[in-house]
């Protein structure tokens, strides 16, 4: 991983650095829910859950350096240690329940941010320019969408309606997490 560029020299329209603060944001929620499911996971001594997490983690470590590299501190999330917490919660949860649990949450997850990358990107195909950020995006996209094809290949289906509400709470909070990272 190398850093595109200095952020210090980068200027983005207000649009786009909202939605990096909401990237830098969701990423740092993403490292915080596999620390949840690594503390859990370490507790049941659940080896795959342990290892599953850390190789997701590495990733969404990376994806958060990325972010960094192309956001200045000024223009990040004020609200850091809600979204660590958030997120902490999010993976340690499902990680009481077992590994069906997990790969349910970090489909829901990984359905929501692909979704919410693909956004951007379209806009940056539309406006033009930041072909960096594109990348960088794309990128990014695409990690989270191999994490969702793996998680979903060990999901239950159907998904038991615990977990579908489950589910559903996760994406709901991560769509208010976006609103209110875009802001603060």
């Amino acid at each position: 991983m190398s850093a595109i560029t200095e952020s210090s020299q980068i200027t983005y329209s207000t649009y786009i650095e909202r939605e990096l603060r909401s990237d830098h944001a969701g990423e740092t929620g993403a490292v915080y829910i596999y620390k949840g499911i690594i503390a859990v996971a370490t507790l049941l001594k659940n080896r795959e859950l342990i290892s599953f997490a850390k190789n997701h983690g590495a990733t969404e470590t990376e994806h958060l350096q990325l972010i960094e590299s192309v956001l200045q501190n000024k223009y990040r999330s004020h609200l850091l240690g809600p979204w660590r917490l958030a997120g902490w919660l999010t993976g340690a949860l499902p990680a009481l329940s077992g590994r069906k649990a997990v790969y349910a949450t970090i489909a829901a997850v990984e359905t929501f941010v692909e979704l919410h990358y693909q956004q951007q990107i379209d806009y940056l195909q539309k406006t033009g320019g930041h072909e960096q950020l594109l990348s960088l995006l794309i990128r990014c996209q695409a990690d989270e969408i191999e994490h969702k094809n793996e998680a979903k290949s060990k999901t239950l289906t159907p998904l038991p309606l615990i977990l579908k509400i489950w589910c559903a709470m996760v994406r709901g909070g991560s769509e208010a997490a976006v609103v209110l990272a875009r802001r603060f």
